[in-house]
């Protein structure tokens, strides 16, 4: 339970970064459509590990730590396609990259253990 706990304050940071990055796409770049969709994935990552928190059983935590998983690989996606289309520096997609890889091997070694 301890590493949930690192996974959801990971999480909320980064879903805090997610925002930030959504609002510059938007006012800087005019992108509502890619700064909606990286917004959605990447602030479900911490919103699911939430409600894992509160799971009504095992099987119910290991779903929504499975759902943050996949969101973590959405996000992934969404921010290799704004570096490669030049919405984010290569130095930004670094840190974004790494902060959501660093909660994806939170929730593996979670899920694992919960098995």
């Amino acid at each position: 339970m301890a590493k949930e706990s690192v996974a959801y304050s990971k999480a909320l940071a980064f879903a805090k970064r997610i925002v930030d990055l959504s609002r510059h796409l938007r006012s800087e770049h005019n992108e509502y459509v890619l700064s909606k969709q990286v917004s959605r994935s990447g602030t479900s990552i911490g919103a699911n590990i939430a409600e894992a928190r509160y799971g009504s059983s095992k099987k119910d935590f290991t779903a929504k730590i499975y759902i943050s998983l996949k969101e973590c690989a959405e996000t992934l996606y969404w921010l290799e396609l704004l570096r490669i289309s030049e919405y984010l520096s290569e130095e930004e997609y670094i840190s974004l990259f790494d902060d959501c890889e660093s909660i994806r091997r939170i929730l593996s070694a979670t899920a694992k253990s919960v098995k």
